[in-house]
């Protein structure tokens, strides 16, 4: 494992937001959804392709906090503008557990 200084991780905008929006993405290689994630005033609304649809329906991600990238840069994904990056953790069958907070927090809060 390649060891990175604490500047680099400091580099990482990982924040939370809530999902406000869900729709299907049929246009996608592998299934599935796009999103619409509230980051507070300050940063507003992305939008995000996610590869989720193997544990999670669009009901159960509609107000879901979760962790995200927000800067890297946008991502085209298909007819598609990814804005930024939905974490995840894989298991063994190659479907992706949402990175969330345990706790309710202000969205556009800073993980660091």
């Amino acid at each position: 494992m390649k060891k990175i200084e604490w500047a680099d991780f400091e580099k990482i905008e990982l924040r939370t937001g809530t999902v406000v929006e869900v729709k299907e993405f049929p246009e996608a290689r592998n299934p599935a959804y796009k999103l619409w994630i509230d980051f507070g005033e300050e940063i507003g609304t992305r939008q995000s392709s996610a590869q989720i649809k193997k544990l999670y329906s669009r009901e159960e991600l509609l107000g879901k906090q979760v962790i995200c990238v927000l800067n890297f840069p946008a991502k085209q994904i298909g007819p598609f503008i990814s804005e930024c990056l939905v974490t995840g953790l894989y298991r063994e069958d190659g479907s992706v557990v949402l990175t969330v907070p345990d706790k309710k927090v202000r969205n556009g809060a800073r993980l660091g």
